[in-house]
């Protein structure tokens, strides 16, 4: 039978409501379903995790209080013993391509779960996927961003593009010669926006009288089409690439 689940309110002492716990299915108890299984129960969130192998759940600390299910991610039996009718939510981080994109199609398809994504190696299937529609996190291509990022400080590049992808964040490490400076300077109206600056590995938002110190990293909204003009501002000597603009 599958087992029920229901939305519990939080709120704090004063009555304000807080959040909404979800109830997450996740499918894969690897190193990434277990860190994420814990990070979402720390948050108050009901779990549910799967694996074809019970060893699996050894990863999981004696401090997890969720469902571990062994058995499939597309088999319904074992996603409706999961709570996947009325989930909230479901990640699919398998190590099988195959095995997590089905997951999420069956997941969203046939029990309407609202929010799904799916761990996926191959970097062409995440793309073609995404069009499709279908949130992927696609490992490999992360991972060479975050050592390119390393590497080379200095290149900008997009950490989140939307829908219509005229619009990116860009993370973009303080260049030379902006120490000193008041942040804002970076801003054009209704075209560039300086969102967050990370100092120090502390998140600022109160970025309208920041003064740039070095090693300050910082999170840039912007249309696509003022990518150069950006690039231009923070004084690099060549704008940005067409190959390094998102698509």
């Amino acid at each position: 039978m599958a087992a029920t689940w229901i939305r519990s309110v939080l709120y704090n002492p004063a009555g304000a409501v807080l959040h909404c716990a979800m109830h997450v299915v996740i499918v894969g108890c690897g190193r990434v379903g277990s860190g994420l299984a814990m990070a979402l129960q720390g948050g108050g969130h009901s779990v549910a995790i799967i694996d074809l192998n019970a060893r699996a759940f050894r990863r999981l600390p004696d401090a997890f209080s969720g469902q571990r299910l062994v058995g499939s991610g597309f088999d319904r039996d074992d996603l409706e013993a999961a709570g996947a009718v009325g989930a909230d939510a479901l990640a699919a981080v398998t190590s099988g391509d195959n095995t997590n994109i089905l997951t999420v199609r069956i997941a969203r398809e046939n029990y309407g779960i609202p929010r799904v994504v799916a761990r996926i190696y191959d970097p062409r299937r995440a793309e073609i996927y995404q069009r499709l529609g279908i949130p992927t996190v696609a490992t490999v291509p992360w991972t060479i961003d975050q050592v390119h990022r390393s590497l080379v400080p200095d290149r900008q590049s997009a950490e989140w593009v939307d829908a219509t992808a005229r619009l990116v964040l860009v993370e973009q490490r303080l260049p030379e010669g902006w120490a000193g400076r008041t942040l804002v300077e970076v801003e054009e109206e209704a075209r560039i926006k300086l969102v967050a600056v990370v100092r120090a590995g502390n998140p600022r938002l109160d970025v309208r009288d920041l003064v740039g110190q070095e090693g300050d990293v910082l999170h840039i909204a912007a249309t696509k089409d003022s990518l150069d003009l950006l690039a231009e501002r923070l004084g690099h000597t060549h704008p940005v690439s067409a190959q390094e603009r998102p698509r």
